[in-house]
């Protein structure tokens, strides 16, 4: 066997640094959890992210394959810090989290206009355009929202989200 063929089965497997190390957070999964991630991976319900996380989670269980975090990373694609931190996820925020992802707590960002804002911008869109402008384009009512005062400034592509949740 060569050296590159033995150091890369001795790094799978986990014993380079010593196999001996503990987790610090180890995966013990319940019969009905590891049912409901194995039907994840089966029917691919959910996300993609949801199904490699199932994929990562029933490797890693200790009562499971109990795979090493650099074996689990090099099969599914990822890094092992990846791993582990969906161990230390899965041991401290519970199973749902660990399998769904967190929800956000706020948006990224607040929105610019609120619904009389909005309001008003569609009804511009339903007026006449300008002198000299046969219909209103999108930059043009940005510009005719910011000059009225609606807003501070505001992009094209606001006006158009707004305009398009009306239909």
């Amino acid at each position: 066997m060569g050296f590159s063929i033995w150091w890369k089965e001795r790094k799978l497997r986990g014993t380079q640094g010593g196999d001996s190390m503990q987790k610090k957070y180890v995966v013990r999964l319940s019969k009905s959890e590891r049912e409901r991630l194995t039907d994840v991976c089966r029917k691919l319900k959910g996300s993609s992210q949801q199904v490699r996380r199932a994929q990562i989670l029933l490797k890693a269980d200790v009562r499971g394959p109990n795979w090493t975090d650099a074996r689990i990373a090099e099969a599914f694609g990822c890094r092992v810090q990846t791993v582990e931190n969906l161990r230390k996820r899965l041991v401290t925020e519970g199973f749902e989290i660990a399998l769904s992802g967190k929800p956000r707590e706020s948006p990224p960002r607040k929105k610019v206009l609120d619904g009389k804002q909005e309001a008003k911008v569609i009804a511009l869109r339903l007026g006449k355009p300008p002198e000299g402008y046969a219909s209103w384009s999108l930059r043009l009512l940005a510009e005719q929202v910011v000059e009225l005062g609606l807003v501070d400034s505001i992009s094209h592509e606001t006006v158009r989200q707004t305009l398009k949740k009306t239909g």
